[in-house]
């Protein structure tokens, strides 16, 4: 469970919103000053830190300046908490590293959004970190190849934001492409222009080598499902470590015939399952694909456009469908989002 501390002097203030904290699921302890707060921050060791500005014994400044000595706690994500509204106030604690701040008063909303988008950044960059070190890892494996220096040194990443398209269908390949953070989806669109979804992506995926180890043009689309950060290997590169290689052969091999079970069993779901079990298993698949290991439940930021190419059928129908899984309470589904309640369910959903 994500762990809160919140320091506020203001009895009310600070009951008020751990309160809120603990609805929203998460764990939270309390301090009424910076000192206390300091104190406990070393022994609960918190993931997020609210605070206060004004308070007695040390304020909050204070007590940004002491997480910020402290190399245990230095990378806490801080917001500050305040009734000040003065230019100056905010810049001074932007510069002491202050993440965020939240104007009293505040809605219950503001608060938690704050705190949630806070959170996914650092999220985001802890999953930057460990995909970057399993592409390392990767040529870790293969460091005594000459071809590995040209193609380490020849790496470029490019950043794209949610739903920018990464390469057409149809045209030629020039890079093998990493996903470095976010999310991809690869789709094909017939010629009465319904799309369906062949593929997704995680961090620490490869994508691309399809057309790249057969020679050919693309034979989908590959899109961003979210802002997503992607390493370019380029092909020539790619060629050389591949033919040289026996290590990297082999693996772009079993990443081919995975691919190859995986789309046959997207075949026989079209052409035999029902529109229930398609939706139910899209979202499970989706589970497996992007449910964090030690999360308790899964819920994905997806338009209902998506899912609905995932489980390859209408929006309308996919509509329905999650109504019908609500009222079972299977999922929870709202415009943008999808959280699974009942995951034995869903998988065991009859044909």
């Amino acid at each position: 469970m994500t762990k809160i501390l919140l320091v506020e002097d203001n009895d009310d203030i600070r009951e008020n919103t751990c309160e809120i904290l603990e609805m929203a699921n998460y764990q939270v302890s309390s301090a009424a000053n910076g000192k206390a707060g300091y104190e406990l921050a070393v022994k609960f060791q918190p993931d997020l830190i609210v605070c206060d500005i004004m308070m007695p014994v040390l304020d909050g400044y204070g007590l940004l300046h002491l997480i910020n000595k402290n190399e245990n706690l230095k990378s806490i994500p801080f917001i500050f908490l305040t009734a000040k509204t003065e230019r100056n106030d905010f810049r001074r604690g932007m510069e002491m590293g202050a993440d965020d701040y939240i104007t009293k008063p505040f809605t219950d909303i503001e608060l938690l959004n704050a705190i949630e988008s806070r959170l996914e950044k650092v999220k985001a960059q802890i999953t930057r970190a460990q995909t970057a070190s399993k592409l390392n890892d990767f040529f870790d494996e293969i460091k005594n190849e000459d071809a590995l220096d040209k193609l380490t040194n020849s790496q470029v990443i490019n950043h794209f934001k949610k739903k920018q398209r990464v390469y057409a269908e149809g045209n030629h390949p020039h890079s093998l492409y990493y996903l470095s953070s976010g999310k991809i989806r690869t789709y094909k669109i017939n010629d009465l222009g319904k799309e369906l979804t062949t593929s997704l992506y995680n961090a620490g995926d490869f994508f691309g080598y399809n057309a790249l180890l057969e020679n050919t043009a693309y034979k989908e689309t590959a899109e961003t499902l979210e802002e997503s950060d992607i390493t370019v290997i380029g092909r020539e590169d790619f060629e050389i470590l591949v033919n040289n290689n026996k290590k990297v052969a082999q693996k772009f091999i079993r990443m081919l015939a995975h691919d190859v079970a995986e789309k046959e069993e997207q075949l026989i779901s079209l052409a035999y399952n029902s529109l229930r079990k398609r939706v139910a298993d899209a979202i499970i698949n989706l589970s497996k694909k992007y449910k964090k290991e030690d999360a308790p439940d899964f819920t994905i930021h997806i338009s209902r456009e998506d899912l609905a190419h995932i489980a390859g059928t209408t929006t309308e129908s996919l509509i329905r469908t999650l109504s019908d899984f609500k009222n079972e309470k299977l999922i929870e589904a709202e415009a943008g989002y999808v959280k699974v309640l009942n995951e034995r369910k869903l998988k065991d959903m009859l044909n």
